[in-house]
């Protein structure tokens, strides 16, 4: 089996030290228990809570997604729709963050959890 990139792990909320176990316990399509995450790797034992509201630091991440998903909204809509009424822009704005918040959620905590756990990469889980 080839070795997952940390990218795939990231996308796929992939534990950062074995990228073989799940970080969520549920699908992010279970609207109740997107948000549901198991206290250590299932595959390697890591905790993932690195220390007590380690995952406060993930809302910055999230911050940044829907700033960055609320910029395109507003340059889409400019652009292609001439600069529709302000209900429009906060219409759209409100249901495309309600409606990818399970997937920013869970890709902000992946990316906190890889990028400042400080957990390395170890490649020998991955026979197992």
């Amino acid at each position: 089996m080839p070795k997952r990139s940390k990218l795939t792990a990231i996308v796929t909320a992939k534990c950062p030290k074995c990228r073989k176990g799940d970080m969520f316990k549920h699908s992010a399509f279970l609207p109740h228990k997107f948000d549901e995450m198991y206290e250590d790797c299932p595959v390697c034992d890591l905790h993932y809570e690195r220390e007590p509201g380690f995952f406060f630091g993930a809302m910055y991440i999230t911050y940044s997604l829907n700033v960055a998903v609320l910029v395109t909204i507003f340059i889409i809509l400019y652009n292609f729709l001439g600069n529709p009424e302000l209900w429009v822009y906060i219409a759209s704005v409100l249901s495309i963050v309600i409606l990818f918040l399970p997937f920013v959620f869970r890709l902000s905590r992946a990316m906190y959890l890889h990028f400042f756990g400080g957990v390395k990469y170890d490649d020998s889980y991955q026979n197992k």
